[in-house]
């Protein structure tokens, strides 16, 4: 989720700020369990599904739902390489560059084109691959309930945030479903968009969110302490010398190396998520301990921006409760006998997931930070390539034995408890009476 100061300009403003200031009119633009890739961590879920727990006797499949982020993407626009080609060519010319820095450029190049022909910000082959693959593990999980759609006639829900890779990701899982199942096709009912249940944060009722984002001093602060760190400098230093010659890196100001460092970092994260279009090799170019500190950086301002926040202050995920609150009424209209789905299927955003996976607790996001103890990765456990990577998924699957439901949730296809306070129906059982989690949630107080 970084933010960089040079974000907002454009590609030939930042070269020709990039070209600029340093001698001979070389320019610089202003502007514990460590994980490399953030928020661009490519999927896999984290559980073999023969390892789930056997569904409780007597109970069958009656319904299933999810809220799942698109899949592995290219880059939403082309920025960071024309920034760092730009430098590349400044530095050629100067006789700046190590012998690595000659081969990046080509890597780069190659990366922008195949991002190109994607298209930015579009699902790579790699995000569809994980959508189609991750839809043919659901359909596995619940054969009954898949196979008994076609003759009760329950429809196959798909709505996303409307934006093309969201759009996207519910084609590629439901043309999965459907190619293993072709009688499922007619159940399939035309996609749907809603903004303000999967794209909130941009939405009406994110008016206040957008605020805190824009204008509240104490999250600008603490980010502003967590990147000026003296580890930043150092690592985009170091980044940075593997490229390019000493004089030349001790030429720009730290402001400048960090943003030429996070530029190469953007493209280092984005390439896994690229692994179907080309064989890229960034490991050759940057050093992990420097990777792990911009991504480090990225996670902070995820934390802040999108996860638990600060622990006086909901203001990062209360806009969620639109999404919860819907994810509860589908299991009730299912228990009420007023649903016509048999699933619903729900395409999103990491800026949703962060904050729906705050306000429900779960694993990774269960903790706050203090205001006068910045997050880290020492005394913290949240990392967003776990919370959110491409393709993160939250799935409820319900069953019925007569006039009981239960719900059992999965995070990224793993078995996962619902908050502390919620009883599940045995000691160490992933399954819970919606009765209890209607009372563990509090719905009552929230439909009034």
């Amino acid at each position: 989720m970084m933010r960089r100061a040079t974000a907002t300009a454009t590609v030939p403003a930042i070269a020709l700020a990039l070209v600029a200031l340093l001698p001979g009119g070389v320019a610089t633009a202003h502007g514990g369990g460590e994980t490399l890739y953030a928020t661009k961590t490519p999927y896999r879920p984290q559980q073999d599904a023969r390892t789930y727990q056997r569904v409780p006797a007597g109970f069958v499949p009656v319904f299933t739902e999810n809220v799942s982020r698109h899949g592995s993407r290219a880059a939403t626009s082309g920025e960071d390489g024309e920034l760092v080609l730009a430098l590349l060519a400044k530095a050629g010319a100067d006789g700046a560059l190590t012998s690595a820095g000659k081969a990046f450029g080509a890597e780069v190049q190659g990366l922008l084109d195949a991002m190109a022909k994607v298209g930015y910000g579009e699902l790579s082959g790699r995000g569809k691959q994980e959508l189609r693959d991750t839809a043919a593990r659901l359909r596995k999980r619940l054969p009954a309930l898949f196979g008994a759609m076609p003759a009760k006639n329950e429809r196959i829900d798909v709505v996303s945030s409307g934006k093309g890779r969201a759009v996207d990701s519910g084609t590629e899982f439901t043309k999965a479903l459907v190619a293993a199942d072709p009688a499922l096709g007619p159940l399939v009912g035309p996609a749907r968009t809603d903004a303000d249940l999967l794209y909130f944060h941009k939405s009406a009722g994110g008016a206040a969110y957008r605020d805190y984002l824009a204008n509240d001093q104490r999250l600008a602060a603490t980010l502003k302490k967590i990147r000026e760190q003296p580890r930043t400098d150092a690592a985009a230093r170091s980044m940075l010398r593997k490229l390019f010659s000493a004089s030349f890196v001790n030429r720009m100001t730290a402001a400048d190396r960090v943003a030429a460092a996070e530029a190469v970092y953007s493209l280092y994260a984005i390439a896994p998520s690229m692994s179907a279009e080309g064989d890229w090799h960034m490991d050759r170019y940057i050093d992990s301990r420097d990777a792990s500190w911009f991504g480090y950086l990225d996670d902070a301002e995820s934390f802040y921006e999108a996860g638990p926040g600060f622990n006086d202050s909901d203001i990062t995920y209360r806009m969620a409760d639109v999404l919860l609150d819907d994810l509860f009424r589908q299991v009730e209209a299912k228990k009420a006998g007023t649903s016509e789905f048999g699933a619903v299927l729900r395409f999103t955003h990491a800026e949703e997931i962060m904050p729906l996976a705050a306000l429900m607790k779960l694993p990774g996001s269960e903790r706050p930070a203090s205001p006068s103890r910045p997050y880290t990765y020492a005394d913290n456990v949240w990392r967003g390539s776990s919370v959110a990577p491409m393709a993160s998924n939250i799935q409820w699957d319900v069953f019925r034995k007569g006039s009981t439901y239960l719900v059992r949730m999965l995070y990224n296809e793993k078995e996962t408890a619902f908050k502390a306070g919620c009883r599940p129906v045995s000691r160490g059982s992933f399954f819970y009476n919606l009765d209890e989690l209607e009372r563990c949630f509090d719905r009552a107080k929230a439909a009034r």
